[in-house]
């Protein structure tokens, strides 16, 4: 088993004010664009959409290689406090147009709470594209790892949609499996995405955490929804996907290599303190 390490980084930025072009302080470059939607990503109003127009940032539209890349988002602050930029994964996937989309959660007191009440127009600046993204050669070609068992966790999904849209053959593999934790329905995003995602080859398994009554799907987490199954075939030429808060991805990361041997575990590079 090979884990990739799982970074942290982080960076304190002054805002700088909104210019037709980029520009550049503290060895940043920051790019305005308008915002181009907003809205709830999830039935409780706790998650949003938020879709940035770069038609007039080829050039930052055009860094976007990978799944799994990031970068940072600020808004800027006017006579407001000014708030530390938020770090943010690309849901969208590479070359899906001159527009990145992002899945926010709102956090009173950052910049996702300003992101999310954002309306369309309002400018934000966005920093450069970061991270080399998923390492798809390790599960290329498909043959390579027939069984992809992928983790994903409150808005850690955001960069799993970026892959699973992307493509990376799921439906030339004979198992792949997408385990999606969440606390209930209600805080689940991208539910409307499920039957394209399954037409593209995952079977996706929801797990919740603290579901209604009338839930008689997977409970608990993701990683004992796992245990429970397991089911594979072949560990040899099985590969896992995690994408989540640091301590999720130990545990399932743990939970996989306990149980079979696994030849070679995906984690995303991961900017943000954690996934919620």
């Amino acid at each position: 088993m090979h884990a990739l390490p799982i970074p942290i980084l982080r960076r304190r930025l002054r805002p700088l004010t909104t210019a037709v072009h980029a520009v550049k302080q503290d060895a940043a470059v920051w790019t305005p664009a308008p915002v181009s939607e907003v809205g709830a990503a999830t039935a409780d109003g706790s998650i949003f959409h938020v879709a940035v127009d770069l038609s007039d940032a080829a050039n930052l539209a055009e860094s976007y290689t990978s799944p799994g890349q990031y970068l940072q988002i600020r808004v800027p602050s006017g006579d407001r406090e000014e708030l530390k930029p938020a770090f943010m994964a690309v849901a969208s996937p590479p070359g899906a147009g001159a527009r990145f989309e992002f899945l926010v959660k709102s956090v009173p007191g950052t910049t996702t709470e300003r992101m999310c009440g954002l309306r369309d127009g309002d400018v934000v600046e966005l920093g450069a594209v970061m991270g080399k993204g998923f390492p798809l050669e390790r599960i290329t070609p498909p043959d390579a790892a027939q069984t992809v068992l992928i983790f994903a966790a409150g808005t850690g999904i955001s960069t799993i949609r970026s892959l699973v849209e992307f493509g990376f053959g799921a439906n030339e593999r004979a198992d792949v499996r997408l385990y999606y934790g969440a606390r209930s329905l209600k805080t689940m995003a991208y539910q409307d995405r499920f039957k394209n995602w399954e037409s593209a080859g995952l079977k996706i398994i929801p797990v919740l955490s603290q579901p209604d009554d009338s839930w008689k799907g997977e409970r608990g987490y993701i990683q004992h929804a796992f245990l429970r199954a397991k089911n594979i075939v072949n560990p040899s030429s099985t590969g896992a996907v995690l994408c989540g808060q640091s301590q999720m991805q130990e545990v399932c990361i743990s939970a996989v290599s306990g149980s079979l041997y696994i030849t070679f575990l995906l984690c995303v590079e991961q900017p943000m303190k954690d996934y919620a």
